[in-house]
């Protein structure tokens, strides 16, 4: 067990055929975006080399990658530590995200078909029924495939490209709140739905952009009450 603590069955299984250091970056990498590895968290590459089943070289190469990318904050003389994201990093990214998902609804009220919207409502309902059943990280899931779905209505290659710049950013700070956003989130989902089956444009557009700033206002809220 790690020094910390991970809940068991969080540690993800390494798949081999594929490029270790790459294997080993996205298993730390999902156990960042999901707060299994906490913010602040202190990171020990023996620790980690031995849950994952390797060796600390690929630890240590995918830790210096994700310093690079800002997950990872390597401190000298004490090691590596998950970075803890300030309130303004969190309202910037937030920020940017409200303007890509606003757009891409816009898009998928101009184009999507009847599958995309059934697919849109699988999700949905799936989501639904996690929040009912209180399972926060499922939510978390399907909240990301949501919007993602979104995005793919969208049609637009470059918007899909920025929006996954930010998404797994997104889910980390979306994480926290999931569950006060819990049920409301999804009736905005919904309300989402409707106005890109009606084809309305704008309606979709205001939506998307009331529904990504709540989650934005909420996250600030948590930090405020500590």
């Amino acid at each position: 067990m790690l020094s910390a603590g991970l809940p068991h069955g969080t540690v993800p299984k390494l798949e081999r055929p594929g490029p270790l250091r790459e294997r080993v970056y996205e298993a730390l990498l999902e156990l960042i975006t999901t707060r299994a590895l906490r913010p602040g968290q202190h990171l020990i590459e023996s620790e980690l080399a031995g849950h994952l089943g390797v060796s600390r070289q690929p630890v240590r190469e995918a830790l210096q990658r994700l310093n690079t990318e800002g997950w990872v904050d390597l401190r000298p003389a004490q090691g590596a530590f998950v970075h803890e994201p300030t309130e303004e990093e969190a309202d910037q990214l937030l920020s940017v995200r409200t303007l890509l998902e606003a757009e891409a609804a816009r898009l998928a009220a101009a184009h999507a078909g009847s599958a995309g919207i059934a697919a849109l409502e699988e999700v949905c309902a799936r989501g639904e029924q996690a929040v009912a059943d209180d399972d926060v990280d499922l939510a978390v899931s399907l909240n990301a495939q949501f919007h993602a779905k979104v995005m793919e209505l969208a049609g637009n290659v470059v918007l899909t490209e920025l929006a996954a710049q930010v998404g797994r950013r997104v889910r980390w700070y979306y994480t926290p709140v999931a569950r006060q956003r819990g049920k409301q989130s999804w009736i905005e989902h919904r309300a989402l739905i409707a106005a890109v089956a009606d084809r309305d444009e704008q309606r979709a557009t205001e939506i998307m952009r009331a529904h990504t700033e709540h989650t934005r206002t909420t996250y600030h809220e948590r930090v405020a009450q500590g």
